[in-house]
C-alpha cells in the first residue's frame, strides 16, 4: 500500500510540475503580449479622450440635452469624448478635471458649477498643457481661460425683458424679479440684459417691482454695478433650484397684497424656474393673469407654453453652442485659432468669445421655431395645432 501511494504521488507530482511549467510559458507568452499592448492601447486613449467635457448636473434636462447633443455631434464628426458631471459639486469638479488630465485629454470643454471656484481646475488643466474652453458660463478671476464658447447672455435678458414690456399697457404694473445663481456669472449677464429694458419702463412707472427692495431704492439708476446687481440678486435667487424658485415665489405671494397682484409681469431667469415659479403663482387667487419668462426650450417648458402656462422661452439652440464649442476644440486640436467675436472680462482676463444667437419662442412661433427645425418632434407634446 505505501509503494502503490509512493508511485501514485510521485506520478501526480510529475504531472502538477508538467502544468506549472505550461502555466509559467503562457504566463510569459501573456506577458509578451502584454509588454507589447500599452503603445496601442495608450493611442487608442489618447485619441478617444482628446477632448474631454465637464457639465453641472445630470439634475437638469438643459445639460441632459448638451450631453445628448455632444454626443450625437462628436460621433458625427468621427470623434469620441468622455462627459462627466459635477453634480453640483465644485470639489467633484476639479476632481474630474484631474481625472480626464490623467487620462491624456487635450482640450478640457467645462461649464463650471461655479465660475469663481471653477479657477483651480482651470489652471490646473493648463499647467498640464490642456486648453480649456469655458463653456455657456464663464470661468472667473483666471487668465487659464483659451476660449469662452457662450450664448449672447446679455441679450436673453434683454429678450425676457422685451417680451415683458411689450405685453405691458398702462401703468402701476405688478413686477416680481427673479434670478439666477448668485455664483454663475450669466446671472449677471441675464440680469443686466434685462435691467437695461425694465429699468426705463420701471422709472416711468410702467412697471412696479414688488419682491426686491434694492431693485426699488435702485430703480432711477440705467447702468447697475456688478455690487449693485448683486444686491438685487441677493434677494431675488433661485440658486437655478426649482424648490428655492418656488419657495421664493411662495415667500413673495405671502409678503404681498391682493393689491400687489392681478395681473402680474415675472422676470425668470430659466425653464426649469419659470416652471416652478409659475405653479406659485398659477394656484394664487388673487392673481388673475400672469406673464412669465424662461430660457432653453426644455421640453416640459415647451408643453407648458403650449398649455398656456408659460408665456415664452428663450431659445439657445444647444446645436449651435454644441458645434460651435466642437469646432473650437478642433481648431485647438489642429494647432489653429478658433474665429472669436468680441471678449469678455472674467475679472483677471479678456477672454475671447464664440457668440451663439438666440430667438424668442412663445405660443405663436413654438410650432415653427422648435418643430420644423427638427429641434423637436411634435410627437414629444400634446396640444400642439
Amino acid at each position: 500500500m505505501s509503494k502503490k501511494f509512493s508511485s501514485y504521488s510521485i506520478l501526480a507530482i510529475l504531472v502538477i510540475f508538467a502544468m506549472v511549467l505550461s502555466a509559467c510559458g503562457s504566463a510569459e507568452t501573456a506577458a509578451e503580449v502584454e509588454e507589447s499592448a500599452p503603445v496601442e492601447s495608450e493611442s487608442m486613449e489618447g485619441e478617444a479622450l482628446a477632448v474631454g467635457i465637464i457639465l453641472p448636473t445630470k439634475d437638469e434636462p438643459r445639460w441632459i440635452q448638451d450631453e445628448t447633443r455632444f454626443t450625437e455631434a462628436l460621433t458625427a464628426a468621427g470623434y469620441s469624448v468622455e462627459i462627466l458631471f459635477s453634480q453640483g459639486d465644485s470639489a467633484k469638479e476639479k476632481a474630474n478635471v484631474e481625472a480626464l488630465i490623467s487620462k491624456g485629454v487635450k482640450v478640457l470643454i467645462i461649464c463650471p458649477q461655479d465660475g469663481t471656484a471653477a479657477a483651480a481646475a482651470a489652471e490646473e488643466a493648463n499647467k498640464a498643457g490642456v486648453k480649456v474652453i469655458s463653456y455657456d458660463r464663464l470661468i472667473r478671476e483666471t487668465t487659464a481661460v483659451d476660449y469662452y464658447v457662450t450664448f449672447d447672455s446679455i441679450a436673453v435678458g434683454a429678450q425676457q425683458a422685451q417680451y415683458l414690456v411689450d405685453k405691458a399697457t398702462g401703468t402701476g404694473n405688478p413686477l416680481y424679479l427673479y434670478a439666477g445663481a448668485a455664483s454663475d456669472n450669466n446671472a449677471f449677464l441675464f440680469f443686466e440684459g434685462a435691467w437695461s429694458v425694465l429699468q426705463p419702463k420701471i422709472a416711468d412707472g410702467t412697471f412696479v417691482v414688488k419682491n426686491s427692495s434694492e431693485a426699488i431704492a435702485l430703480q432711477d439708476k440705467a447702468t447697475l454695478t456688478r455690487d449693485e446687481m448683486s444686491k438685487i440678486i441677493g434677494q431675488v435667487t433661485t440658486n437655478w433650484d426649482f424648490n428655492t424658485a418656488k419657495n421664493l415665489a411662495e415667500a413673495n405671494l405671502t409678503a404681498t397684497t391682493a393689491a400687489d397682484k392681478g395681473e402680474v409681469f415675472i422676470l425668470a431667469p430659466n425653464d426649469g424656474t419659470a416652471r416652478a415659479i409659475a405653479d406659485a403663482f398659477g394656484v394664487d387667487t388673487d392673481v388673475t393673469m400672469y406673464y412669465v419668462t424662461g430660457q432653453d426650450a426644455e421640453k416640459a417648458s415647451v408643453q407648458y407654453i403650449i398649455d398656456g402656462k408659460q408665456s415664452m422661452t428663450v431659445w439657445k439652440d444647444v446645436r449651435t453652442l454644441v458645434a460651435d464649442a466642437i469646432s473650437a476644440a478642433v481648431a485647438l486640436l489642429e494647432g489653429n485659432e478658433p474665429v472669436s467675436q468680441g471678449a469678455y472680462d472674467n475679472g483677471a482676463a479678456e477672454i475671447p468669445a464664440i457668440q451663439s444667437a438666440v430667438v424668442t419662442v412663445d405660443k405663436d412661433n413654438v410650432k415653427s421655431a422648435l418643430i420644423d427645425s427638427g429641434y423637436y418632434s411634435a410627437e414629444d407634446f400634446t396640444g400642439l395645432e
